[in-house]
């Protein structure tokens, strides 16, 4: 397939994520910072005639209905563009990963969409299109990675909240695939039955991950409200987390729902001495 466009769609880490108790509509508030990756998939996409919106992907089978199709159908709600597109997805982000993997993928759809319809993508447009996809998708469109090649923010309310920081750059990123898929459903689920346990996940004040961030990483006091309840489930997380910590990483936890883990170093050196030393047990990826 001939394609128009190729675009990046990258993954997310979550530095810290605080789920707060369940809101009388059923949702969930959080707190977090989000920080994209140089770890992405990628979308190869040709303008076509035809409206509607075709995808196919090598690596793995995708319902009728997806990220990238109700992201199109959105578009189209919001804009009526009279044209098509096909999608090449080549997708190396894990599914339910815990990396933002669909959502990154909705968000850069919607930005060569507009492209190719020469529409100025604006914060309402965005917004109008991601509250009806999801709501990861909102980070990656205003985290600033279209504009910098880089995004990062801190994240709030059901994660539509987004106010855009200035990412470190310093730092490597080991990420561990434990081999475990948790629904971001049933992690939920499990969040509020510890809470209805009288179990709380110790997290700083919202207003304090900034200064912490920007800080040493050996005294970052970040958590997520996950970590405890997927590892209670699923084990294997838990051996992850630990090996990585082992390994010499400065600070560790979960991505997200899960199940990735990923490790933080200062240092690119110690970072590829671990992962040659996990990568022996586990499935990773050393990134930035």
């Amino acid at each position: 397939m001939s394609f128009d466009m190729c675009i990046p769609a990258p993954a997310k880490v979550n530095i810290g994520l605080r789920v707060l108790k369940k809101r009388a509509d059923g949702f969930h508030n959080i707190e977090s910072i989000f920080q994209t990756l140089d770890f992405s998939d990628e979308l190869r996409i040709h303008r076509i005639p035809q409206k509607k919106c075709v995808v196919s992907c090598a690596q793995m089978l995708l319902p009728r209905e997806n990220t990238l199709t109700k992201t199109y159908s959105a578009f189209c709600a919001e804009t009526n563009i009279d044209f098509g597109v096909e999608i090449e997805l080549n997708k190396v982000l894990p599914a339910g990963g815990g990396l933002g993997g669909g959502s990154s993928d909705g968000a850069s759809l919607l930005k060569g969409l507009a492209d190719l319809a020469e529409i100025q993508l604006t914060d309402s447009l965005a917004d109008a299109v991601a509250e009806k996809v999801g709501s990861d998708v909102f980070f990656f469109l205003h985290s600033g990675f279209f504009q910098k090649g880089r995004g990062c923010a801190l994240v709030s309310g059901r994660g539509e909240i987004v106010e855009a920081i200035e990412p470190r750059t310093d730092l490597s990123f080991l990420l561990v695939f434990p081999g475990v898929h948790s629904s971001t459903k049933e992690a939920y689920s499990l969040v509020d039955k510890a809470y209805e346990s009288g179990l709380e996940v110790s997290c700083p004040d919202f207003s304090e991950l900034k200064r912490f961030y920007y800080g040493l990483i050996g005294a970052w006091k970040f958590a997520n409200s996950f970590t405890p309840v997927l590892i209670n489930k699923y084990p294997l997380i838990g051996q992850a987390l630990r090996d990585v910590l082992e390994c010499g990483a400065d600070w560790a936890d979960m991505s997200g729902s899960g199940a990735t883990v990923f490790g933080v170093f200062k240092s690119e050196a110690d970072a590829k001495k671990a992962a040659l030393k996990c990568q022996k047990k586990w499935k990773c990826v050393l990134t930035h």
